[in-house]
């Protein structure tokens, strides 16, 4: 069994440790956050994170929300699932019974990266009916597009050969390769995300069910798909992103002409961990559109955030 993070020793000082909770479904056992009262918000990280990239974001939220934020199938302190259902039909299917078992019913989905499309993929399926979805910077093109095939074979090679994630576990364990990993997303975010970054980066378990996601995901039906999604897509891009363009954006839309898109100045792909008060305060805005799913705000707007402050 590939190496797991453990509870009592990485888990130990968890940021919002007191809302964690675990909890049986779909099979797997989830590390999930809960906090607050009101109208479900569900939290959705994106590939490689986990419920600490939330950290700061969480607990503002929590004032208005009952917020739910797992750590998705494999990711810090879940179970990892088999490989194929590492799929994103697989990790919605997952997250549905999660959500089931919490009787949750999200009146507002907020994805990061990959997380955005699982929150698309449920709203799709049927299986949360939200008002508003909210992309931020997610990760919704396949990989490399035109050598999307090539890079999932590809990764699909690097997952089945069993040292691989620990070789990349133990490259990410120095926290300078960590940092470093973080910079190149386009963000710079505090010395404490970096370090809970490194924590579980050096455990193959969780570098496994990355290199999974990738070797399994499938976008192209996703956005086949995408015209007939009911709730709002509100699509948050920092225009300093390095992991996903902030031009793909636009491409999406094309998919779904009444996405709005946000633009977030000088933040990268982490933007919610370089401005978390910010992020919330942006997410209240739009549900309170959301509520009446008003679509007359502009298509594209600038937002004037800086790295200062």
């Amino acid at each position: 069994m590939a190496d797991r993070p453990s509870w009592e020793r990485e888990g130990r000082d968890w940021p919002n440790r007191e809302a964690s909770r675990f909890v049986t479904a779909a099979g797997l056992r989830w590390h999930v956050q809960v906090a607050g009262e009101g109208p479900d918000l569900l939290l959705l990280h994106g590939t490689a994170a986990a419920t600490h990239s939330w950290r700061d974001l969480l607990p503002i939220l929590a004032t208005r929300y009952r917020v739910i934020a797992p750590d998705m199938p494999g990711h810090g302190f879940t179970d990892l699932p088999a490989a194929a259902r590492l799929a994103l039909p697989g990790m919605a299917a997952s997250l549905a019974a999660l959500l089931h078992a919490l009787e949750a019913k999200p009146a507002l989905a907020v994805g990061h990266s990959a997380g955005a499309a699982i929150a698309l993929r449920l709203a799709l399926d049927g299986r949360i009916a939200p008002d508003t979805v909210v992309s931020l910077n997610g990760a919704l093109l396949p990989l490399g597009e035109k050598h999307a095939a090539f890079f999932t074979r590809a990764a699909r090679m690097l997952v089945g050969l069993p040292f691989v994630p620990s070789l990349f576990a133990w490259r990410a364990s120095n926290r300078a390769v960590a940092e470093r990993l973080l910079q190149d997303t386009g963000s710079r975010i505090d010395a404490r995300g970096v370090d809970l970054y490194a924590r579980l980066f050096r455990h193959s378990s969780h570098v496994s069910a990355a290199l999974g996601m990738m070797a399994n995901w499938d976008l192209i039906p996703l956005l086949r798909d995408l015209p007939r999604l009911k709730p709002r897509l509100v699509l948050v891009v920092g225009s300093q992103d390095r992991s996903v363009p902030p031009a793909q954006a636009e491409r999406v839309r094309t998919r779904l002409p009444t996405a709005r898109i946000l633009k977030m100045q000088g933040l990268g792909h982490l933007a919610h961990e370089e401005k978390p008060r910010e992020t919330a305060e942006l997410i209240f805005g739009l549900h309170a559109e959301g509520k009446g799913h008003e679509n007359g705000s502009p298509s594209v707007s600038v937002l004037p955030y800086s790295r200062a402050g």
